[in-house]
């Protein structure tokens, strides 16, 4: 399938390590203009020699607080001086955090609110005149099946994952006009170190191929799922093949949520 991004322009927040990483080493394999933003220089600084060395292209690493828009601010200035413009945006900054309800303080609520739903809405807001001034592009908001179905014990994050879920329909709703899209991917189970240190801790004795199929996760597709996976459904809504889809969030679960 034709996805048209060679030469689009993107920026991947989160994009040192898992889905980020995952998804910057897809954009640029597929021709297009990259710039990783992470809060963090050594592994961004990793994760640019590792998909230069895969992909053979130039991409650029921006170390910035997504916490701070002063430093969203000049990341994304960075970013279109870098690139010539910007055409793509994947919100995928964010870790997972959860606890029960009556264990969560009110700073916790407040930084897991604020890396993860203001830091998409300060990126999008930063880099919308570039996308104005293309006259189109493409935002996908990278969230969680638990702000569809939250279970318990679930809390900041599946609260949050909510919210990004409402602010992906709101935002592509009032961006349509301007010929952007915005959607979402409702991330499930997938390989990440926090999935590879409950692994460690709870089944060290395991492979990883052993514990990954293990019917334990009850993944109707029998297995967790690894971050190109979920790179290539992002590939995919941010390119022209995907250019009626707006507003709408796609599961990456392996099957497993009990909702659409």
């Amino acid at each position: 399938m034709y996805l048209g991004l060679a030469g689009k322009r993107a920026v991947v927040t989160g994009g040192s390590k898992g889905i980020g990483l995952a998804t910057a080493m897809q954009l640029a394999a597929e021709g297009a203009d990259v710039v990783i933003v992470a809060r963090r220089p050594e592994p961004l600084e990793e994760a640019v020699r590792q998909i230069k060395e895969q992909t053979g292209r130039d991409i650029y690493g921006v170390a910035a607080d997504v916490s701070v828009q002063t430093e969203v601010d000049r990341a994304v200035e960075e970013a279109a001086k870098r690139l010539g413009g910007i055409d793509i945006l994947v919100n995928n900054a964010g870790t997972s955090a959860a606890q029960p309800f009556d264990e969560v303080t009110d700073d916790a609520w407040s930084h897991d609110i604020d890396l993860k739903l203001f830091a998409a809405i300060r990126f999008t807001r930063s880099l919308l005149p570039f996308m104005r001034q293309a006259g189109s592009g493409a935002i996908v908001n990278v969230t969680s099946v638990g702000g569809k179905t939250p279970s318990g014990r679930s809390m900041p994050s599946s609260v949050t994952r909510a919210a990004g879920l409402a602010l992906t329909k709101a935002m592509s709703k009032d961006l349509a006009a301007d010929g952007i899209r915005v959607n979402a991917v409702s991330i499930g189970t997938i390989r990440s170190e926090q999935i590879e240190r409950m692994w460690q801790e709870s089944a060290p004795e395991l492979s990883w191929e052993d514990y990954s199929t293990d019917s334990r996760h009850g993944i109707p597709l029998g297995k967790i799922g690894e971050p190109d996976e979920a790179a290539r459904v992002i590939a995919f809504l941010v390119s022209e093949a995907a250019s009626y889809v707006t507003g709408t969030s796609v599961n990456i679960d392996g099957g497993k949520s009990a909702v659409m």
